[in-house]
């Protein structure tokens, strides 16, 4: 195998990595976000909405983290440097 094929294994292996390292840290994220709004929800059920609307926020904020690593991985998969 030459340097090229080399150097192509490596660029698929770390934007395999990224975004499986990145997804994975953002669902274990939203996850946490989750359970701790629902809990903080059954404790104060009067904050409710003012929760729900932090825990979008936060949701959503996660969620660009996994979009970010998306876009690294295809970036290391189709530009040529």
């Amino acid at each position: 195998m030459d340097l090229t094929g080399i150097a192509h294994v490596m660029e698929v292996l770390a934007a395999s990595g990224c975004i499986s390292l990145g997804s994975g840290m953002a669902a274990y994220a939203m996850s946490k976000v989750i359970s701790q709004a629902i809990e903080s929800i059954s404790r104060q059920p009067e904050m409710a909405g003012e929760l729900r609307f932090i825990m979008i926020i936060g949701l959503a904020m996660i969620e660009s983290l996994a979009i970010y690593c998306l876009l690294i991985a295809l970036v290391l998969l189709f530009v040529k440097w």
